[in-house]
């Protein structure tokens, strides 16, 4: 602590009560607070200068102290030199001493998550998708303050606005400061007199808005999109918290993707197999003719390159696979059943002759 006067510092006489000390420190408090002077950094350390000067004088026996020996000893001093008994605690424990983190204002809205659904499209290609959601927003009667107009907050008293109340504690140490958030003002180190009617000094009030999103090209089903600055408004003029938007991909009967690839099942008949033939399969957004070669078998795969998801954080697309499926009939009429069976012996191939049986055996009913 500087050599300097502790009660110049706080503009009071030695004889000064108790109460008057406190009096004159509010004021002081108020005038010096750094949310009133931002950027000032001559201001800044003058309050912290009356800061330490409240807390050695309104300590009564270090006040008895410092009037005898015109400086801060005793029961409540630093017996390793200079400096606070919080300082020994901040060299050691990092501040476990209990020094304020400074929560005086509005504080942040929480954090909200929704789920949306998009399609196939939207993963592979990106979309803007538009989301109406519930949340907290700033009130628009009173832009978010809480206060009734024409009015505005005061300063909490309790905590002199630095949202936090400072408690001195005896230890084996000495005495110890700890801190804690003010429960009358709840941290915001003001307090609202006169609220405002529509939102009832909150500042906010839960209201349904639809908001535009940008869904990146490539996203999986699962995928979270943190959105900053467009959750929950915060109380009393606070800044908004985060949305997290947790993205559900609908079932495309089309396609099957795997990574950024997309598979397709097409189904040819026996004598397109056999015969071979060209046919036209669904892409994303159009189609494409795959040539099927005689003799294909059902599982025979074909690449299309460049026909899946567009990669999330890199260039080109994955590539679609088609898989050939071989339909065999299960229901033939006589004419079928004959030219199957010519075929069958053309080829020296033993059939069942009968028609309930073999090849030529009809789906059983149930």
């Amino acid at each position: 602590m500087p050599t300097t006067d502790l009660y110049q510092i706080l503009e009071v006489d030695h004889n000064v009560s108790a109460e008057d000390l406190k009096k004159s420190y509010r004021r002081l408090a108020r005038q010096l607070h750094p949310d009133a002077n931002p950027g000032d950094a001559t201001t800044e350390a003058r309050f912290k200068e009356v800061s330490q000067a409240y807390e050695i004088l309104s300590d009564p026996e270090r006040r008895a102290n410092y009037d005898r020996f015109g400086q801060d000893v005793g029961a409540g001093a630093n017996p390793f030199g200079a400096g606070s008994v919080q300082d020994i605690f901040d060299m050691f424990f990092g501040g476990m001493g209990g020094r304020s983190t400074q929560r005086r204002g509005p504080q942040p809205g929480p954090d909200a998550e929704v789920s949306v659904e998009i399609t196939l499209d939207d993963a592979a290609f990106g979309a803007n998708r538009e989301i109406t959601v519930t949340l907290p927003q700033r009130c628009a009667t009173c832009d978010g303050s809480g206060c009734a107009e024409g009015t505005s907050p005061v300063t909490c008293v309790e905590c002199a606005g630095l949202g936090e109340v400072r408690r001195v504690r005896n230890s084996i140490l000495g005495q110890m400061m700890t801190t804690s958030v003010c429960t009358r003002c709840n941290g915001t180190g003001s307090r609202i007199e006169t609220p405002c009617a529509d939102c009832r000094g909150e500042g906010r009030k839960n209201e349904s808005t639809t908001m535009t999103i940008q869904i990146p090209a490539g996203v999986e089903d699962g995928s979270t999109m943190r959105l900053s600055d467009r959750g929950p408004a915060g109380p009393r003029g606070g800044p908004n918290g985060r949305l997290f938007v947790h993205l559900r991909v609908a079932v495309d009967q089309r396609f099957e993707r795997q990574g950024d690839d997309l598979h397709h099942e097409a189904h040819i008949s026996f004598a397109q197999a056999a015969l071979g033939t060209s046919i036209e399969v669904p892409t994303l957004r159009a189609t494409t003719a795959i040539d099927v070669d005689a003799g294909s078998a059902s599982g025979t795969v074909h690449r299309v390159r460049h026909e899946g998801v567009e990669h999330l954080h890199g260039r080109g697309r994955g590539d679609m696979f088609v898989h050939l499926i071989v339909d065999v009939p299960s229901e033939l009429d006589d004419v079928e059943r004959d030219l199957l069976r010519q075929l069958a012996q053309h080829r020296g191939e033993s059939v069942a002759e009968h028609h309930g049986g073999g090849l030529f055996r009809k789906r059983a009913k149930r």
